[in-house]
């Protein structure tokens, strides 16, 4: 049966000493990456993880991500992607929610979070390793374990997305899911063995783990691994790496653009694919740097992605067509189709079996509703032109989309009402031209109160990334009869906004 394991020995043996992951200190080549990965797979049965395990990884971008990955894969256990910047509740509760039995997490996270993780030492086998060093001389003490023989149904990985009423979903996706999206990927972009990935988004992403570490897959082309984007290193790191692609989110392209005036055509990048990409940078990325953007339409739940622009049916300013192995359509509010150019919520559903999510972990009734009619429905807005090619017009969903993190407003508010002077709270998105949308907290306050403090408040309560850019003091939090907020007019109202940041440093 096909499945991540059986597809990483199929690549190692086709393409044994080709460069798999190339990093500052080094490079893998898939037989390597093969031969530790099931190495750390016999090491991990040692530890008692088996099938149907949840496992969490809690790691920076490098090559041990990988290597435990595909061991777990190898396993038939389901690695639980945590978010690096998580901290105290919300990371308590990717933990928990998952269901997750053991953690294995950089020493440096550790470290930090050890506070955080301390209630959990007694149900959870925390695992923390020094680095890439430490992993591969673990591995290479055990002998090499069997290949999985697992379906391509097999539940392989939890990724949580921010909900808008309540805690982060965990997405449980199989094998299936991740395979498909490598293959339709690589296709799309014509990617060959000779291509490099560069791989700056954080690997706990469904980005970078279903665009680059698929395609690389696929293909036997390379992954480079940077530690994190940096306008200033960019395009010195493609020329040091022969990089000829990367992924992105809409943040990435408009901070190079808005940052680097000058033309500069002096490296092997052809293309790179994500979403976000207005049309005024997408052009800008084309004249100044001489890379198409391939941008698509995609979440964690539909399978990474469903329509994309391909090198053959590129259209300037959509999301592209949809993938041969499933339909995608444009509904009205009673899930009615809607004629072309008429905007409506996108939904998905698949002409391939296990492509979409398997569920939301431990969230039937999330499911369920999400599947009404027997299309997923998306919660964004969106239409189609006379020739099928998707236009994402915005989020029907209240999550906030900062720098391509999805983020719960709900989970800010609960932070902000512990606050001693704050007695109601609401937290919205509202425009940004460099991270697509930065968080604006609206508080209702007791006399005497600072706004300054808000950040400092939350640090430590919330992962950084959540911290409000904006603070905006008002008499009463408008809701409805049923007591919902009303976020649009928050969103609108700008009177007496402060700027809690003020202008950023360049990265």
């Amino acid at each position: 049966m096909s499945n991540l394991s059986s597809k990483l020995i199929e690549r190692a043996a086709t393409q044994p000493d080709a460069p798999a992951v190339l990093w500052d200190d080094g490079a893998l080549s898939w037989r390597e990456l093969a031969d530790l990965s099931l190495r750390m797979s016999t090491r991990m049965r040692e530890r008692g993880i088996g099938p149907g395990d949840h496992v969490a990884l809690m790691c920076s971008n490098r090559p041990a991500y990988l290597v435990i990955w595909f061991a777990l894969a190898n396993i038939g256990a389901v690695t639980v992607s945590v978010n690096t910047g998580l901290v105290g509740d919300g990371l308590r509760y990717s933990l928990t929610q998952s269901s997750a039995r053991a953690l294995f997490i950089e020493k440096d996270l550790m470290e930090e979070r050890r506070s955080d993780l301390d209630a959990l030492t007694t149900s959870l086998d925390i695992v923390a390793f020094d680095g890439d060093e430490q992993i591969f001389s673990e591995a290479r003490r055990c002998a090499p374990d069997t290949q999985f023989d697992g379906a391509s149904h097999t539940p392989l990985s939890i990724i949580y997305t921010s909900g808008t009423t309540g805690l982060p979903k965990g997405v449980l996706n199989s094998h299936e899911a991740f395979l498909a999206s490598g293959r339709w990927m690589s296709r799309a972009l014509d990617i060959v063995p000779a291509d490099r990935i560069m791989v700056f988004l954080p690997l706990f992403h469904t980005n970078p783990q279903m665009y680059a570490v698929m395609s690389a897959l696929e293909t036997g082309c390379a992954l480079v691994l940077r530690p994190k984007f940096s306008v200033s290193r960019f395009f010195d790191d493609a020329r040091r790496f022969d990089c000829t692609l990367f992924t992105y989110v809409g943040t990435v392209l408009a901070m190079l653009t808005s940052r680097l005036q000058e033309p500069d055509r002096d490296h092997k990048l052809t293309r790179c694919v994500g979403g976000g990409c207005p049309p005024e940078v997408w052009q800008a990325m084309q004249e100044r740097f001489g890379v198409n953007p391939h941008e698509l339409y995609g979440m964690t739940e539909v399978g990474g992605w469903v329509t994309g622009n391909t090198t053959a049916d590129y259209r300037f300013g959509s999301c592209g067509l949809p993938r041969p192995d499933v339909e995608v359509a444009i509904v009205d509010d009673s899930d009615m189709p809607l004629p072309a150019g008429r905007a409506g919520e996108i939904v998905v559903r698949p002409k391939a079996p296990n492509v979409l999510l398997t569920g939301y972990w431990n969230k039937p009734e999330a499911s369920w509703e999400a599947a009404r009619n027997f299309w997923f429905h998306t919660g964004d807005s969106g239409s189609m032109d006379e020739d099928g090619y998707l236009y994402f017009h915005g989020r029907m969903k209240e999550i906030i989309r900062r720098g391509g993190e999805n983020i719960s407003p709900f989970e800010i508010e609960t932070a902000l009402l512990n606050h001693p002077e704050i007695e109601d709270a609401a937290v919205v998105g509202v425009p940004d031209p460099i991270f697509g949308q930065e968080i604006k907290a609206v508080v209702v306050t007791r006399a005497g109160f600072r706004p300054d403090t808000i950040r400092s408040f939350l640090t430590g309560r919330v992962a950084a990334f959540m911290l409000p850019r904006y603070v905006q003091t008002v008499g009463q939090i408008p809701r409805t009869e049923t007591q919902k907020i009303q976020r649009r007019a928050l969103q609108e109202d700008s009177t007496g906004v402060i700027d809690l940041e003020g202008a950023r440093a360049d990265a």
